[in-house]
């Protein structure tokens, strides 16, 4: 651990699972390191165990599987600089294991499913994002990775992920409205009637008017681009690419939007996206496309997801700048 911080930074990752979380995550610890980050999963505020669960027919999705009376005060004392005893929910028993003992990092990164659920943990946070995926992706991701990887039939995963819908329509995915924000996946446009979901349109939509938070543009603020960047610097095969840049009202709020459709041939090409790209909040020109070289392995790299998150990644890192640095300048005042 390294020393005590001055000011917590506390950042929300909300959404589904199997939607991207995890991955992200591995970025956010190449940005800021392991050492600087605490990573609390909320899954370890579950106050029924798998077993209850499944007396009740309560699901994890459900506020009252929660407790969030406890997750509101703990992630508060965490801000405010001290140590907790948090408990874990141990994925392998399903059962609750006896707590661990959590100390104040300079950013605190609290994900799962409910982050932005609890209007008292939601006031708590400097900066959230909220993973959206759409049902055709979900399935087409469930799918592959289910079938391919655990053995299980079609039929099963189909039926799992219907019966977890009710829940997540009713208190996981109304959480979009409140992140800063929210990385849509959705098919792509590029192909008719696809199927494979191997290509995919991935859209950034970026809360606009937040204190410390300028949103990323392409070419020119506040106008509307499309953009086929295919040609001679940047190599894209069947079919192709597009990306876009406007605005839109989102939950009844104007966001910026970004989009990409398609996916990158040469990851090392990516640079010349960059270069069309402003606010990006890197440190050096050519920054983004490093981080994603670095694991080019990760899933989504070859997509909008991969440039996405690592966007959203330098975006949490410049309001962790913003906020330490007006901490600082509070402190000498004083």
């Amino acid at each position: 651990m390294t020393s005590k911080p001055e000011r917590v930074v506390l950042i929300g990752v909300a959404g589904d699972s199997g939607c991207g979380k995890s991955t992200f995550l591995r970025r956010l610890i190449d940005l800021f390191g392991e050492d600087f980050m605490t990573v609390i999963c909320l899954d370890d505020y579950h106050c029924l165990d798998r077993k209850q669960r499944k007396e009740t027919g309560i699901t994890a999705l459900d506020p009252r599987a929660n407790n969030f009376d406890l997750m509101y005060e703990q992630i508060k004392a965490l801000k405010e600089g001290y140590a907790v005893d948090k408990p874990i929910y141990n994925h392998e028993t399903g059962m609750i294991d006896p707590p661990e003992r959590i100390k104040p990092n300079h950013i605190i990164v609290v994900e799962g499913l409910h982050p932005l659920y609890d209007e008292r943990v939601r006031s708590l946070l400097d900066f959230s994002v909220y993973f959206d995926i759409s049902d055709e992706v979900k399935i087409a991701w469930k799918i592959q990775r289910d079938m391919a990887e655990r053995g299980h039939r079609y039929e099963d995963v189909l039926a799992q992920i219907n019966s977890r819908k009710p829940d997540f329509d009713k208190f996981i995915e109304p959480q979009r409205e409140f992140a800063d924000v929210v990385l849509q996946v959705l098919p792509t446009n590029l192909i008719k009637n696809d199927t494979e979901r191997k290509v995919l349109r991935v859209r950034m939509l970026q809360k606009e008017g937040k204190e410390g938070f300028a949103p990323v543009y392409l070419f020119d603020e506040g106008s509307t681009i499309q953009w086929t960047p295919c040609g001679r610097k940047l190599t894209c095969s069947y079919p192709g690419m597009q990306m876009y840049y406007g605005s839109d009202v989102y939950y009844g709020r104007y966001v910026s939007v970004l989009e990409v459709d398609g996916q990158f041939d040469n990851l090392d090409e990516v640079i010349y996206v960059e270069k069309h790209l402003s606010n990006t909040s890197t440190k050096y020109i050519g920054e983004m496309t490093h981080l994603l070289l670095q694991h080019r392995e990760y899933p989504g790299s070859n997509n909008g997801t991969g440039l996405f998150q690592v966007l959203t990644g330098l975006k949490m890192r410049s309001v962790y700048e913003i906020l330490t640095a007006k901490e600082a300048k509070l402190a000498v005042k004083a």
